[in-house]
């Protein structure tokens, strides 16, 4: 008989990540680290089922080991797997996968474009490099249907919530359909998040003020340095360019409803 006791407690992050996943679906665990996502998604009765994979031996290990404490061998698998290597379309409904790099969790939903739109939603949340990460899903025609800011430990997580559909193209993406406005708002959009700048999340303005303080600290720093050194030139150019996207952000979330 499979033992399913009250759901562990979580962390804000991986708490955050369960409340996405739509109910009653087996859920793909992509860098599945110890396993304690999955017990919880089966536990709190949101999953169905689930295939936790990691491409590291030691994590797996360790997620089987508490898979077979929770009792759950029946309900969750623990698989050897490089992304979606070793993964069978069809086997799962949700994708999950987060707490890794931007670049990394792009070349694992890029790399079997047929497994990757196979799924119903995709629970995302990418560690670095946002910006490119959004524009990878708006250019390949990804739909981000939900996005969340976390605080946790003293930093910011965006987790998304992803339809990938199959044979869906982005609006206005081709060179000069945008008008300067549209371009402006796209760009904040690519940085912070569509949904997060037009909700206007708390959060979000609380993330805003520390990375203008940081932006700041680093525009100083430059100006104090080597002025006549090219690449701290550029770089000075570089930051001074977040500012002002991020200090649009600010206005554009200030704006009368």
């Amino acid at each position: 008989m499979t033992k399913v006791d009250r759901p562990a407690a979580l962390s804000r992050r991986l708490k955050t990540l369960a409340n996405m996943v739509p109910t009653g679906y087996r859920v793909a665990d992509v860098g599945c680290d110890h396993g304690f996502l999955d017990i919880y998604l089966i536990q709190s009765g949101r999953a169905s089922g689930a295939i936790a994979m990691d491409v590291r031996k030691g994590p797996l290990s360790a997620a089987a080991r508490h898979i077979r404490e929770a009792g759950l061998e029946a309900l969750i698998e623990a698989r050897l797997s490089d992304g979606l290597k070793q993964y069978r379309a069809g086997e799962a409904e949700v994708l999950v996968c987060a707490g890794m790099g931007g670049p990394l969790m792009q070349r694992i939903l890029s790399e079997d474009p047929g497994k990757t739109r196979s799924f119903r939603e995709m629970v995302l949340q990418p560690q670095s490099e946002l910006r490119e990460f959004r524009i990878f899903l708006r250019e390949a025609g990804y739909t981000v249907e939900a996005e969340e800011i976390v605080l946790e430990d003293g930093k910011y997580y965006f987790p998304m919530r992803v339809r990938p559909e199959a044979g869906k193209l982005p609006e206005l993406t081709q060179s000069g359909t945008l008008s300067p406005a549209e371009k402006e708002f796209q760009e904040i959009c690519d940085r912070y998040g569509e949904g997060l700048i037009r909700r206007r999340d708390p959060l979000l303005r609380q993330y805003l003020a520390q990375q203008d303080r940081i932006l700041d600290e680093i525009s100083e720093a430059l100006r104090a340095s080597d002025a006549g050194n090219e690449r701290r030139r550029q770089r000075l150019s570089e930051v001074e360019r977040e500012r002002e996207i991020l200090r649009q952000a600010v206005q554009w979330m200030e704006r009368e409803e």
